[in-house]
């Protein structure tokens, strides 16, 4: 074989090797980044029920000040009217 087929031959195999091994640490980094999305879909899955049950005590207290406010009127207007019929 001829010196050139040779050098040939060896920068092949040379780039071949340096390709599997790229394609090998790419797969890791795909892998990484699944694992990372895998954990920040977690984490706003949780922030959502978290703002969603905030939400929903906030909506209650809204409910339970409304009843208050209701309440008081009701007992204000009944003052005035025994106030009224004295």
């Amino acid at each position: 074989m001829e010196p050139v087929q040779l050098v040939i031959i060896a920068i092949s195999v040379i780039l071949t090797s340096l390709f599997i091994a790229l394609g090998i640490q790419f797969w890791f980094i795909l892998k990484e980044v699944r694992g990372s999305m895998q954990r920040v879909n977690k984490m706003l899955d949780d922030t959502g029920k978290i703002t969603g049950a905030f939400g929903d005590g906030v909506s209650n207290m809204s409910g339970l000040m409304n009843g208050l406010r209701a309440g008081i009127s009701l007992v204000t207007s009944l003052q005035k009217k025994g106030e009224k019929n004295e």
